[in-house]
């Protein structure tokens, strides 16, 4: 939420929620900070004073338009410029800077309120929604609630990225308008099942606006301007105007033509994408929603808002809004969404006396959610009665909408290489002033007229600065997309490909990630007392009882027609039972279902038929599923209440982590060899799960068992056994996580999984090695006076503590494993050992949904450049926080990662890499091609500025559209190499190896054309130009075309200098357009040097020299050139520069993991203190809370 400002006087106040206090302190009058979850804010109020306005339209109108210009790019000046600060309650405009130093301008609105029409639905403030009144002289009056009837009601609320902040006068904040929902029980919206009244639902949509995730598609116009005043086209512009001025009409109407083609082009490709991603975004459909009434009326889905009650389809539909689900159970597809191509199953959320208190969340209850854009693919109620869900978001402030705006919004990408290349083109500007004075001292030496020698001067301007050097730099990034395309991953945010260059480090999902999604059932392993019994390889051999039972019906899948679907996990499970799924829709099944089992049912679960069963097997009778509790990642279970034929009890079954189902039933049930079977099957790589049930449960009728709740059923429960399931790799992952290893890129498994499980698994896949030592990190947290305390264990047990301690020590490297609970306990007790324990921790295991996000931003502070691959399903936060995030999705494009691959493989992570590697070298390559064409036309050009000339109009047309043109259009065409070498790419610009070539070559250049010159005016036939004149009077010469003729091959070589293969690309030879491209262009050169013909000669203005052998000298100069400037980039690369850096001392980096790794190493003897507890500071005691 958006906190307000205060008087001078007064202190910082806070407002529930993710809020945290300022510490007290004194702030501006007019401003005050706002504390998000993951960033903080600061606001400040502005009001607009119209003579300020009045000056700077007359400021503008004087510069031409200079000031609209600036304030297009940067609205916060234009605020400076026409506004005053001022308190919040007064602003008309507010300003908001982000913690990245980003400003945004924002306008505030006012809208009168109908007298009573925010009338409060529930108790008395719960839901009260604070709005401001209008107030005299800025001395505004209290809030108004929802419950009291004011004279006036004043809304004052500003728009940002889409959503609503509104100004609450008693919190003396804006805040965001969902907060106003947040306090929401599920008790509360059960209640709410009646929906609103038309007069409630209009003041709700004044508040939140219409239910749109609206992606603004600007108009052409709009595009237009946007495009031309950008800075580089604007240089355009200017460049274009000065040489028309100059009378260089040809090369000025050509240019003109490109820049609009390109303009054409862009403004195209923008407007496509935006249509693309508002298609995407924007759900428009016909709704029915309930009154309270009782009335079912049909309504756009924009007119819905929070507390309006949708009737679901039975037949599926798109869901337009956030909505918890009330009643039934619908089967939803989420993976434009989320990435998961596995249909889920969405149960309705928990109701009765125990949820009075639970507050709603989308993200704890997510399982009860539909979420906006997600297709329900089938729902289902029991009787004839209509399948509600109350809207509880709409328009940005789905989780739909957060996503869409993350893409409309995007943090800036933290890449060197941009900050370097301003500062280039900074010192390329500063090279142009230097020019620019040159040349006007030398025109004026030559009496030239101070008009031309402005023209001249300004000339070189546009000579250093090359204004198509950004199209120049994404030429690397659109090849590298449409490479990643051709092999099945989609890129949404092309600007990310360059980042992948820089990935130093890879989280990787267990499950359907690293390991198959569907698992095969290894067998049951049922408990008998206080002991366990052989295992079952063959579910079916199972005689009829709770155990049989529990596999039958605990899992979450539907019936699509008459295919089964759901998790992967569950349908090898029932089908390896022979058990099959029983249509219960319809007036004739439900009518036999009331007959054989006296209640209704959600589905029902029927045993095989008597000829499909096992000779002497007891015939197990059918199961009524009447409600299920489905798997949730914080619980880390699920359940189902089943009742058979007749007067059978319901019972209820339990299925998930072993340890949490175990803890759940009476300890009389569980084998006292229940560690030791656990410990035996995951260590060896098997995923296990535990079985209970309870044998009667007290509900009466199917709408009871709608009613009960999970912490109700889920006690007391009796423990059945043990399902081990085989934990397939799959074929790729090992070969792929060697690749990266080898390849010196850290590897990171981070799952949901038991511990033991995922340590094999890592050891499978060899992300840890069969040498490495794997310690376990357990941190216990504080309870009754005792500190948290962190324990390292080997995960092998020796005997001797001491001679385990002493191998240990001997036998390195080692790799942590830590799971949820401890990574838990060393983010709140243990900050200073967290960034040296996440170092070294190759598995996370047992980790939740929010647990692994937050574990990749720790990562990212400790300066990795962080890669997430995950299938999508539980890694949606760690993908969208990933710097590089890849989801394993069947969809073409999902909103929950910047990369989708339509390869259920990890092999698409390597891929990502090399074509961000490539693109890297590619930019790097482009740029500094732009920077040597700029330096040697430069030169070129003040070389001829000296003898009172200049290049052609032609030559200049030639030089840039047929050489440099065709240079930077076929260059990132070479594609990335086939190995993934443990080298990167150079990261910054500003670097003794860029500088080092920069100077080096440039100085080459600058020697190759004076010593052409000498050797030209020493000639016999030389004929010096006539300097009384300028050009393009004095044109052709014989100085002008030795100048031409020299730097166009100059163009050629530095062309293949920059253009670097191995390592991270494909040898130039293999970039087939772009050897036939040089060729051609070196092959022209030749024939303008030697014997250009006519019409060649006049178009160019050229002078023939008519002697060979001077012509043989400049074509063995440019062979010569070439030799050199080859010889030099490449010692430069592999022997020169090392030798600088060994004779200046190694600098420490600045990169905070590799800082913690040299510790590490220095610390083999001491670290990690194995069997030794290290306890927290006492600040972290409960005591000291």
């Amino acid at each position: 939420m958006l906190e307000g400002p205060m008087e001078a006087a007064e202190h910082a106040r806070i407002l529930p929620g993710n809020s945290s206090p300022l510490g007290g302190q004194q702030l501006n009058y007019h401003s005050l900070e706002q504390s998000l979850s993951k960033s903080s804010t600061e606001v400040k109020g502005y009001q607009r004073k119209i003579w300020k306005t009045y000056l700077c339209h007359s400021v503008s109108l004087l510069t031409l338009g200079l000031p609209l210009v600036i304030f297009h790019w940067k609205p916060h000046l234009e605020i400076y410029a026409k506004c005053t600060p001022c308190p919040l309650r007064q602003a008309d405009w507010v300003l908001i800077r982000d913690q990245l130093g980003q400003c945004f301008a924002s306008r505030v609105h006012t809208e009168q309120m109908e007298d009573g029409s925010l009338e409060s639905r529930t108790d008395e403030g719960r839901s009260a929604i604070a709005v401001g009144v209008s107030d005299d002289q800025a001395r505004s009056r209290d809030t108004i609630w929802l419950h009291q009837k004011e004279e006036k009601n004043i809304l004052r609320y500003y728009s940002f990225e889409g959503v609503h902040y509104l100004w609450v006068e008693r919190q003396q904040a804006y805040c965001k308008a969902s907060m106003l929902n947040e306090g929401w029980t599920c008790s509360d919206l059960h209640l709410s099942c009646s929906g609103l009244s038309v007069q409630e639902q209009s003041a709700r949509k004044m508040i939140y606006g219409p239910n749109l995730i609206d992606v603004p598609v600007k108009s052409y116009l709009r595009l237009l301007m946007d495009e031309i005043l950008n800075l580089f086209y604007l240089f355009q512009m200017f460049s274009i105007t000065l040489w028309f001025c100059e009378e260089y009409y040809s090369y000025a109407a050509c240019i003109f033509i490109i820049s609009t083609i390109s303009i054409g082009l862009s403004l195209y490709v923008t407007k496509k994408q935006n249509r693309t991603l508002r298609d995407m975004a924007k759900v428009v459909s016909s709704v029915q929603i309930c009154r309270p009434s009782g009335e079912r009326v049909v309504v756009s889905s924009v007119d819905l808002v929070p507390g309006d009650v949708l009737v679901i389809s039975p037949e599926g539909m798109l869901v337009p809004c956030d909505a918890a689900l009330l009643n039934g159970e619908c089967v939803v597809n989420e993976s434009l969404l989320t990435g998961e191509s596995t249909p889920v199953l969405k149960t309705p959320l928990p109701k009765g006396p125990e949820e009075v208190n639970t507050t709603y969340s989308s993200e704890d209850h997510k399982r009860h959610t539909l979420f906006c854009g997600t297709q329900v693919i089938q729902a289902r109620s029991c009787g004839e009665v209509d399948i509600l869900a109350v809207v509880t978001r709409t328009g940005f402030y789905t989780a739909k909408g957060d996503l869409i705006s993350s893409i409309l919004h995007p943090k800036p990408l933290k890449l060197r290489f941009h900050n370097d290349a301003w500062k280039f083109v900074t010192f390329l500007a500063i090279l142009a002033v230097i020019g620019t004075i040159y040349s006007i001292i030398i025109l004026r030496r030559n009496k030239v007229s101070w008009w031309l020698i402005a023209l001249r001067a300004l000339d070189i301007v546009t000579v250093v600065i090359p204004p198509a050097l950004p199209a120049a730099m994404t030429m690397g990034t659109m090849y590298a997309q449409s490479r990643l395309k051709r092999q099945g991953i989609f890129c949404v945010s092309p600007q990310r490909i360059d980042l992948c260059g820089k990935v130093r480090l890879v989280c990787f999902d267990k499950t359907g990630t690293l390991t198959a999604d569907g698992m095969d059932i290894w067998g049951v392993i049922p408990q008998a007392g206080s002991s366990f019994l052989p295992i079952i390889h063959e579910l079916r051999r199972l005689d009829d009882g709770p155990l049989l039972r529990c596999l039958a019906t605990c899992h979450t899948l539907s019936l699509l027609g008459d295919q089964p679907i759901g998790d992967p996990v569950d349908l090898r499970m029932v089908e390896s039972t022979g058990w099959s799924l029983v249509e219960t829709e319809g007036p004739e099944v439900k009518a036999c279902l009331e007959q054989d089992f006296g209640t209704g049912a959600l589905l029902v679960m029927a045993p095989p038929l008597l000829r499909e069963q096992l000779p002497g097997m007891k015939h197990p009778i059918p199961v009524a599923v009447l409600h299920r509790f489905p798997f949730s990642s914080a619980l880390r279970r699920m359940s189902v209440l089943g009742k058979g034929p007749g007067h059978s009890p319901v019972e209820a079954f339990m299925k998930g982590a072993p340890e949490t189902v175990a803890g759940l039933c009476k300890k009389e049930s569980v084998p006292q060899d229940f560690p030791q079977q656990l410990h035996q099957f995951t260590s060896n790589g098997f995923r296990v799960l535990g079985l209970a049930y309870k044998p009667s449960v007290a509900v009466g009728s199917f709408e009871k068992a709608q009613e009960v709740t999970r912490d109700w059923v889920e006690t007391d429960m009796i423990f059945l056994g043990l399902l081990v399931l085989k934990n397939v790799l799959k074929p790729e992952t090992a070969p792929v996580i060697c690749v990266l290893r080898s390849a010196g890129i850290q590897t990171v498994m981070v799952t949901g999984d038991n511990m033991l499980t995922a340590v094999n698994v890592a050891r499978s896949c060899h992300m840890v090695e069969a040498k490495e030592r794997v310690v376990f990190v357990n941190a216990a947290p504080p309870s009754r006076g005792k500190v948290a305390a962190l324990t390292f264990t080997p995960s092998e047990q020796v005997k001797d503590a001491q001679q385990q301690e002493s191998d240990f020590q001997e036998q390195q490297p080692c790799s942590f494993a830590l799971n949820g609970k401890s990574f838990a306990v060393l983010c709140e007790c243990f900050p200073a050992l967290l960034p040296k324990i996440l170092v070294q921790t190759t598995i996370f295991a047992q980790m939740l949904p929010d647990q692994k996000t937050r574990l990749v931003e720790h990562l990212q502070h400790l300066n990795y450049c962080v890669a997430m691959c995950g299938d999508g399903a539980n890694d949606c936060g760690a993908l969208k926080a990933a710097d590089v995030g890849i989801s394993l999705s069947e969809a073409e494009a999902s909103a929950a990662a910047p990369f989708t691959s339509q390869r259920a493989n990890i092999e698409c992570v390597p891929i990502t890499i090399r074509e961000g590697r490539c693109s890297l070298v590619t930019s790097f390559g482009l740029f500094k091609y732009m920077a040597f064409y700029s330096l040697t036309q430069f030169v070129s050009v003040l070389l001829l500025y000296t003898l009172n000339t200049n290049l052609s109009d032609g030559q200049f047309l030639f030089i840039d559209l047929i050489i440099t043109t065709t240079i930077v259009a076929l260059m990132g065409k070479t594609e990335p190499a086939e190995d993934l070498g443990l080298k990167r790419p150079q990261g910054a610009l500003i670097s003794l190896a860029v500088l080092g070539s920069l100077s080096l070559q440039t100085a080459l250049i600058i020697a190759v054309l004076v010593i052409i010159y000498f050797i030209t005016v020493s000639q016999q036939w030389f004929i010096p130009l006539n300097s009384t004149l300028s050009a393009p009077a004095n044109l052709p010469n014989y100085e002008n075309t030795v100048v031409f003729c020299t730097s166009g091959f100059q163009y050629l070589i530095l062309a293949v200098i920059v253009s670097k293969g191995r390592p991270f690309r494909k040898p130039l030879y293999t970039n087939v357009p772009f050897l036939m491209a040089l060729l051609l262009l070196a092959g022209i050169m030749i024939w303008l040097t030697i014997y250009p013909l006519a019409f060649m000669q006049k178009f160019l203005r050229l002078k023939n020299a008519g002697d060979l052998s001077f012509k043989v000298i400049l074509l063995g100069m440019a062979a010569l050139h070439f030799f050199t400037a080859f010889v030099l980039e490449v010692g430069l690369d592999h022997g020169l520069l090392n030798g600088f850096r060994k004779l200046r001392r190694k600098k420490a980096s600045k990169k905070l993991y590799k800082q913690l790794q040299w510790e590490l190493s220095q610390e083999k003897s001491s670290w990690p203190p194995l069997h030794t507890p290290v306890f927290a500071p006492n600040r972290h005691s409960p005591a000291a809370r």
